[in-house]
């Protein structure tokens, strides 16, 4: 059902060109991470060269999306729950000039996943935290089925992510502003989907979630 791919070497002018925003912003907020955060990106030859690919990873809060996109040199469509796209009265335009897409995790959302697919389609990374809502107990929580659904419908490779610093950072923190902790983040092999032999859809879904879940988690401390 999982197929591990081999690790490629990651070339920025093979992605699409980046919206201003992103290039604007990723710079100075890497020199930060960096100096400030002592931020350390390993496994970054994981992160396929060509082509669309989903990037899964654990999730604290939304540091985890500024690690990822300074971490991956191309932008990263992120699927993004109703509180963070309307987190305050600019977001909604932020999050549609970076290509992000809101996703109500409250109901089966078929247009998100439309929309995930069309990204996809285009060639474009696709970020998703399986976890849904933020982890507010600093650990790894049961994945939903959404990164399985576009893993087995798109069949682009899946790069899990652990990050680790982000939820130290801003635990107990008023303000969201976040205290100076080292992050890291950490990815693993690629790996593409296909629905195993007799699966019911339901238990491709569980499978596929599954295996995700446990490349994350072999990703953290």
């Amino acid at each position: 059902m999982g197929t591990v791919l081999a690790a490629g070497r990651v070339d920025v002018a093979d992605r699409l060109d980046a919206p201003l925003l992103h290039r604007a912003l990723r710079p100075p907020i890497a020199r930060v991470l960096h100096r400030w955060f002592g931020l350390t990106i390993e496994g970054i030859e994981h992160v396929p060269s060509h082509g669309p690919c989903i990037i899964a990873a654990n999730h604290h809060n939304y540091l985890d999306g500024v690690v990822l996109s300074v971490a991956v040199p191309a932008p990263i469509s992120f699927l993004v729950m109703p509180r963070v796209w309307r987190a305050t009265p600019f977001h909604p335009l932020f999050h549609r000039h970076l290509g992000s897409i809101p996703i109500n995790l409250a109901r089966p959302d078929v247009g998100a996943l439309r929309r995930a697919l069309e990204a996809l389609a285009l060639g474009r990374v696709v970020g998703i935290f399986p976890e849904g809502p933020f982890s507010t107990r600093g650990r790894l929580e049961p994945g939903l089925p959404g990164v399985a659904l576009l893993a087995l419908r798109s069949g682009v490779p899946v790069v899990p992510a652990g990050i680790v610093g982000t939820y130290e950072a801003l635990v107990r923190r008023r303000f969201y502003i976040p205290r100076r902790h080292p992050f890291r983040v950490r990815f693993g092999p690629p790996r593409c989907f296909t629905n195993g032999v007799g699966d019911t859809v339901r238990e491709a879904r569980q499978n596929v979630t599954t295996r995700v879940m446990a490349d994350i988690a072999g990703l953290l401390p």
